[in-house]
């Protein structure tokens, strides 16, 4: 695990979902995105190594974490072995030049993979070389209660992680104040989805600034540690109705994290799109 000299501002292609992978990379590159984390089996290309090489060779633009393919929507992707498929994603990791694995807590009904789970991930780790960092859920709600569908837990800081990815919609649907969560997480934290919500059940993954999260803040304060890790933006698009609504919201949250992310002699760069979807770099 090599020592990072300065944090990166990367794009899911989770945020760019209905459209591809490829997209996820040409979007990043042209807005000025420092990276991509590539969210492994929504899109089949995705799970194909090779050709989301040949996108980084093309684009000039490095993938910066893997996501592991633990969603519902993907628990065939890669085998139906958990372990199989995190030991999966270090190798995609590794030959892509990642150095983050970004992996959800096993949900409650896997339960052989729940119970080593913590010591799992430090084996992985140890084996590999490769940080996998395990995001922050939430209870699922329903009328009166909250579920938890997820094993040991869906809090990570109640566990004993090396390394945790911090999600604000997450944080947001489970009531829980991001800088707040910041602070718990302590050292382990290395890798941040940014992203908004209003405190809805729903996982909204709201443009950041947008909702009610402290995303503005938590930004200032990582910026004053000299936070080191990944920040990427993962955004829910899904309701653009055209490609340059897309963009909007992508250089919105870009500039938003270049605003408030922000060390000390650093350099801002400003950028505006227009309802054409032409994109110009805004002079100071």
């Amino acid at each position: 695990m090599n020592p990072r000299t300065t944090a990166k501002i990367g794009l899911s292609t989770a945020s760019v979902y209905p459209e591809s992978t490829a997209s996820g990379f040409e979007l990043a590159a042209r807005l000025g995105y420092d990276g991509v984390e590539v969210m492994v089996g929504i899109d089949p290309l995705s799970t194909q190594i090779d050709a989301v090489q040949r996108l980084v060779d093309y684009h000039q633009l490095p993938v910066l974490a893997i996501h592991a393919p633990c969603l519902l929507i993907t628990q065939r992707v890669w085998g139906t072995d958990p372990w199989g498929k995190l030991e999966r994603s270090a190798e995609a990791a590794k030959d892509l030049g990642a150095d983050v694995v970004v992996v959800h807590p096993p949900f409650r009904w896997q339960r052989e993979y729940a119970r080593g789970f913590v010591e799992g991930i430090a084996r992985l780790e140890a084996e590999t070389g490769v940080i996998f960092a395990v995001e922050n859920m939430y209870p699922w709600r329903a009328p009166g209660k909250g579920l938890q569908a997820y094993a040991p837990s869906w809090d990570p800081t109640e566990q004993t992680y090396a390394h945790t990815t911090l999600d604000l919609s997450h944080a947001s649907t489970a009531e829980q104040d991001c800088v707040e969560l910041a602070a718990t997480m302590g050292s382990s934290l290395t890798h941040v989805h940014l992203t908004d919500g209003t405190g809805s059940a729903k996982d909204e993954h709201l443009v950041p600034g947008r909702g009610t999260q402290r995303a503005a803040d938590l930004l200032t304060g990582l910026a004053k540690q000299d936070f080191r890790g990944h920040i990427v933006i993962e955004i829910n698009t899904r309701r653009a109705t055209s490609r340059s609504e897309r963009e909007v919201d992508l250089v919105e949250s870009l500039e938003f994290t270049r605003k408030h992310f922000v060390k000390t002699g650093s350099r801002r760069t400003s950028f505006a799109v227009t309802p054409e979807g032409e994109i110009s770099e805004l002079t100071p």
